[in-house]
């Protein structure tokens, strides 16, 4: 595949921000004759499942079950207009699978930019309390047809690395069933579909391919839709260097989710390949987004130390865009973990109203020469 000449990216979504009402409107304009409403959120807010494709190879698949993590929606709608680039790609996927894609499973978290949905619920912690209404939408389309894959979609954190150095862009999971971690037939299912992505992004983005830790969750949504037999893929798009706004992220994301859906046409339940999944990397929480490396302090004894900072995503209403506000996250000795940025504040004045830097606090001090 030329991915350069393959991936579109959607334009009318230039943002890591998704407006909801944008996105509803999108839909209902441009794909009308393929989306249906299937419930509704706790704000009342409509969720939509798109469905494509009229193969035998049937896969259920939903975007941010966490409002704050948008580049599956994006990856959806990218590709999208990346089959509308490249027809006879489109059409050969879909007379192989059908595909059916629930946008904003959490439209009240996706519109304040919040994990949890607007009665501070975790989704993906709720699959047996069903304490919110989305879960149930979720569960209910996945009772309605007996699909052969699902695709559980998400982001993760900066801090992880696949190797200590690069940063884990993508990191891939097949949930397990049970505490012991049994590698069971589905999982095979899952490993060998996720073998099949990694072989390709591996070519595209060298040592940045990562597996999630499998340690079994009870109330998760992907290891009970695993343990009650439905093969349940976890997607996690993580960091690209100097790419917050996960443009690059959104790109490999777009690229993962065609492979998964052509690997899925191809091995049609089977398990194949399954064990180069083992030789994926386990992700390592390693980073920082920024350490401030021998900072002295203004007080009365010499007070040397660093200062580590990671970025809190704020959304503002009306804005189009997310703001990163850095927050103290560690004080002292932090040699033992990196900074995707690091500044050697070495000769350099630590100016601030307070003495100590105050940890969970937004950062309040600059560094002078």
């Amino acid at each position: 595949m030329n991915w350069k000449h393959f991936y579109t990216v959607n334009s009318e979504f230039p943002n890591r921000y998704i407006s909801p009402k944008k996105l509803f409107s999108f839909l209902k304009e441009n794909y009308s004759e393929y989306i249906t409403e299937v419930g509704r959120s706790f704000l009342d807010y409509p969720i939509y499942k798109l469905s494509i494709g009229k193969g035998s190879t049937k896969v259920l698949a939903w975007s941010q079950m966490h409002g704050n993590e948008s580049n599956a929606t994006h990856a959806m709608l990218d590709l999208l207009e990346s089959f509308k680039n490249s027809p006879q790609t489109g059409k050969e996927l879909l007379s192989k699978i059908t595909l059916d894609f629930i946008f904003m499973l959490n439209p009240d978290g996706s519109e304040k930019w919040t994990r949890l949905n607007a009665s501070d619920i975790d989704l993906n912690r709720d699959f047996h309390n069903e304490a919110s209404k989305e879960i149930k939408i979720l569960k209910k389309m996945a009772a309605s047809s007996k699909y052969d894959y699902a695709l559980n979609l998400h982001e993760q954190r900066t801090i992880f690395t696949t190797d200590g150095i690069h940063p884990a862009t993508f990191s891939f999971l097949a949930p397990s069933e049970n505490i012991e971690r049994t590698i069971t037939e589905n999982r095979k299912k899952c490993m060998a579909v996720i073998a099949e992505v990694y072989k390709e992004l591996s070519t595209l983005i060298p040592g940045q391919i990562g597996r999630y830790s499998d340690e079994f969750y009870p109330a998760s949504t992907g290891d009970n839709f695993i343990k009650a037999g439905m093969p349940t893929i976890l997607f996690e798009g993580g960091h690209f260097v100097d790419d917050y706004t996960r443009k690059e992220t959104r790109k490999y994301y777009t690229i993962a989710l065609y492979c998964a859906l052509e690997a899925m046409s191809t091995l049609r339940s089977g398990t194949d390949g399954w064990e180069i999944y083992n030789e994926i990397p386990e992700n390592k929480e390693t980073h920082y987004d920024i350490i401030y490396r021998n900072v002295k302090l203004n007080t009365d004894h010499e007070c040397i130390l660093d200062i580590a900072v990671q970025y809190r995503e704020v959304y503002e209403s009306g804005k189009d865009e997310i703001s990163f506000i850095p927050y103290v996250a560690l004080v002292g000795d932090v040699k033992g973990k990196k900074g995707w940025l690091e500044i050697d504040c070495s000769g350099k004045k630590f100016i601030s109203e307070t003495k100590y830097p105050k940890l969970d606090a937004e950062v309040s001090f600059t560094i002078e020469d």
